[in-house]
């Protein structure tokens, strides 16, 4: 039997080839539209949201905007940042951080309660958009 050697070289190439690469980290979102509470929801819910520290570099304030839309696109409500004074969210300049919107339940312009179904919460920081899929039951 002939015994054969490898050449050390090809050795450690082939170590480097079927080594692990590590895993890249994923920077963090710059906006994130977290899940709304409660959901299932009636008739009010909360909707947090947070706007990230690099987002806001240089003194730049995004403007934020928050809409709720029915399953026909249609827009039903303009939810109001939870604070000191509620503000509704259509087009606010905001300071980077962790913020709550609130929705009654109510369509806009209307005294009317929403029906139970399917709706959508539309965030939009600076002409980007981030959308939740929220459910109303009675």
């Amino acid at each position: 039997m002939i015994g054969r050697t490898w050449p050390g070289w090809l050795l450690a190439f082939v170590g480097v080839v079927v080594a692990p690469l590590p895993a890249q980290e994923r920077p963090p979102p710059l906006v994130e539209l977290r899940e709304n509470y409660p959901n299932p929801f009636f008739p009010a819910t909360t909707i947090p949201f947070s706007l990230s520290p690099e987002l806001c570099e240089r003194g730049h304030q995004p403007l934020v905007s928050l809409k709720v839309y029915n399953v026909l696109a249609q827009v039903v409500a303009t939810p109001v940042l939870l604070g000191a004074a509620p503000v509704s969210l259509n087009a606010v300049p905001l300071e980077c951080g962790s913020y709550e919107a609130w929705w009654d339940g109510r369509v806009v312009n209307s005294k009317r309660q929403l029906t139970p179904g399917v709706y959508y919460a539309q965030l939009i920081v600076d002409s980007e958009r981030h959308t939740l899929k929220m459910i109303a039951r009675p």
